[in-house]
């Protein structure tokens, strides 16, 4: 994903921003937070960071034999932040670049919500980057149900890919949908099979490479499961 930021294409350039913003924006936000920026600093340097990811074509210079993407994009950034300070440009928040709009909670209402003590700014970095995989994983998944008509079904479902201890029975969710439990137990199996190609298809689109998936895959679980 990341050598696509090299395309000389403008519309081919700003999709692949958009992805890569979509996907670490808020891991990078995260980690410049718990690294003890302020708010506007981290959103400022965030920012930036995006910007100068296209500008320098940093695509050229990532070799993913050597270590994972987020590797190299943290060990960037770093370097980036490091840099900037050094040179204590006053410029506008963003960096004069257009912020990708996300329609979201701000990165600091989600920032809040962060254990205050337990992770470094380089674990924080990483599970932001894992819970932003499966939420978006998750929503893209709803937006299938829902055009497909069946968004109850779903909300009712939805508690049972994580093993939620709220969840409801399959027979209790057959009773709320005049669907016997057997059927209830057909869809929470493709449920979770489909959830999991969503889960494999967001990996996929920053990752570029179909032979990594597995391996981004098994990375995210070891992630969460720390």
């Amino acid at each position: 994903m990341l050598r696509r930021l090299d395309a000389t294409q403008t519309k081919v350039a700003a999709g692949a921003l958009e992805t890569l913003c979509r996907a670490y924006r808020f891991p990078i936000y995260a980690f410049l937070r718990r690294s003890g920026h302020s708010p506007e600093d981290a959103e400022d340097w965030t920012q930036s960071f995006f910007a100068y990811v296209i500008e320098r074509r940093l695509g050229a210079k990532a070799e993913p034999e050597k270590g994972h993407f987020r590797s190299f994009l943290l060990g960037a950034l770093k370097n980036f932040v490091s840099t900037e300070r050094r040179k204590l440009m006053a410029q506008k928040r963003g960096g004069g670049q257009t912020p990708v709009s996300l329609d979201e909670f701000s990165d600091e209402d989600r920032y809040a919500h962060e254990p205050a003590d337990r992770h470094t700014p380089e674990s924080l970095f990483e599970l932001s980057w894992a819970r932003e995989v499966l939420r978006r994983a998750l929503a893209a998944l709803e937006r299938e149900y829902l055009q497909r008509g069946n968004g109850p079904l779903f909300a009712l479902l939805k508690p049972c890919l994580s093993c939620d201890d709220g969840s409801r029975s399959y027979a209790e969710i057959g009773r709320a949908t005049g669907k016997s439990e057997d059927a209830i137990k057909s869809t929470a199996l493709r449920l979770r099979q489909q959830f999991q190609q969503c889960l494999r298809a967001q990996l996929l689109a920053t990752i570029g490479n179909p032979e990594d998936v597995d391996r981004e895959l098994q990375h995210l679980r070891q992630v969460l499961n720390r």
